[in-house]
This record gives C-alpha cells, structure tokens and sequence, in this order.
C-alpha cells in the first residue's frame, strides 16, 4: 500500500502487484467501494500486467477537497500515472471509474494503451438525483444509501449466493466518508460526456452487466456505438459486475487486453 500527495494537496492511497516491467493496467473504483473491489481481478491479471488499483479521491484511504469534476477524477489517475513514472497505461473503470475512462479517453488518450468502460454511461442519472442523494448524506450519514445499496448493486441471486461478500462491500460503503461520497455525487451531477465520447480513438471495449438497473444494457450499446471501434460485451450480472460475474468479466477484460 502506497500514497501521495496530488496537486491540490489531496492524498491518492493506491496499490501496485505484478512484475513493474509488465503493461501497466489501472483498475478504478466505483462510487461508495474501494480497491478493495477489484481483488479477483488482481490475482488473476497480476502474473501479465503491472497492475495499479487506486482508491478514488474521498473514498478508502484517499483524500479530497470539494468541490471537484469529472475532470479532477480524471487528472489524479494522470498524477497517478506521473508518480509511478509511467508513460502510458490500459484503463479498466467501472460505474464512476467508467466516467473517469471516458474523460481519459477524450482528453488524455496519449496515456492511454487501451481503454475498458464498464458498467457505465456517458451520462449515469440526472442531476437532481445525484444532489438530493448529496444533500441526504451530508443530513443522514451514509447509511441513508448503504441501506438501498444491495438492491443496485447486486441482482437478487447473489444476494442470496454470497451474503458475505455483500455485508462486506455495504460495510465499505458505510464507513465512508459522507462529506467526500457528497462530493462525488455532486461531481456526477455535472458529469454529461455524451457531447465528448464520439472524439475517443483509443481502443475500447464495453462491458456491461445483463442485470443492471443503474446503466444498462442501452447506456452501454449508445456508448459503444459513438466511440469508432469499440467492442460490446455483456456479462450475467446486476451493476457491480466484475464483483458478482468475476470470472466472465475478468475473461472479458483479458481477451481484450492481451493479443
């Protein structure tokens, strides 16, 4: 485990396994998790990639100072690149960490080897949603969402399947920090790439979770067909799908990455 310091002043808690001399591939949280999440990814990606999986700015171990965009999201991930010393890395975000993919794409793409958007939209709800959902953490504490979130997150299978994977996704997302996850919201609020996503040229691939209420199977087939190129795939699950349908997401993101 690792940090550093980003130039507003924030702290960027982060995590590297695998051989440093292998491609770089950055794993990106989605909102109310932490790199926590990506554990089977890891441990079945490591012995190929040089893989970094960071806590987003507010969640985990990282820090940030409100307000920030879309655009602050997507310039830690190249201050986290610039720290490593690491010219150009593939990218695999989902949900939020999709959104962060997708401001890469558009205005980083020189760092970019290739890009993996899941579970994700250029546009993910509206902002009165995401401001009222900001709003009733600030008032209630996080477990105004934790509540509600195993119902979003997960399909009713998995629920049942796998509660203590569940209990200990929804106790991160409990312990986080109400003001940084208000934050984030807010910054979702204003996130609207669909203008943007048309211009990305780096390798993409799509990946989106059968089951999923929050982007669905539409957001990800409009998102596939603006950026020239890009593959579509879908796996057996609701919205936290390299959790839930780990070994088809990871297949996914492997066939992808490696030739």
């Amino acid at each position: 485990m690792s940090e550093f310091f980003t130039s507003d002043g924030s702290v960027l808690h982060y995590r590297t396994d695998g051989d440093r001399a292998r491609p770089c591939l950055i794993l990106s949280n989605s909102l109310g998790t932490d790199l926590s999440m990506w554990q089977a990814q890891v441990t079945a990606l490591a012995g190929d990639f040089f893989v970094v999986r960071y806590d987003t700015r507010c969640h985990g171990q990282s820090t940030g100072a409100a307000p920030f965009g879309i655009d602050r999201l997507g310039l830690d991930v190249v201050a986290l690149l610039d720290h490593l010393d690491i010219a150009r890395a593939a990218f695999c975000g989902i949900s939020m960490g999709g959104l962060t993919g997708q401001w890469l794409g558009i205005h980083q793409q020189q760092r970019l080897t290739q890009l993996v958007l899941a579970n994700t939209a250029a546009r993910i709800g509206s902002a009165d949603v995401w401001l009222a959902r900001a709003e009733q953490v600030r008032r209630d504490g996080m477990a105004a969402v934790a509540d509600g979130a195993p119902a979003r997150w997960f399909t009713p299978q998995f629920l049942q399947r796998e509660p203590d994977t569940v209990a200990r996704m929804i106790a991160t997302l409990r312990g986080q920090d109400a003001g940084g996850y208000a934050a984030c919201c807010e910054a979702l609020a204003q996130a609207d790439l669909r203008a943007s996503v048309g211009t990305i040229t780096v390798p993409t691939l799509v990946i989106a979770g059968e089951h999923d209420p929050v982007t669905t199977l539409d957001d990800a087939r409009w998102l596939q067909q603006q950026v020239a190129g890009s593959r579509l795939a879908s796996v057996p699950a609701s919205h936290i799908s390299s959790v839930e349908a780990a070994q088809a997401f990871t297949a996914q993101l492997r066939g992808f990455l490696v030739p």
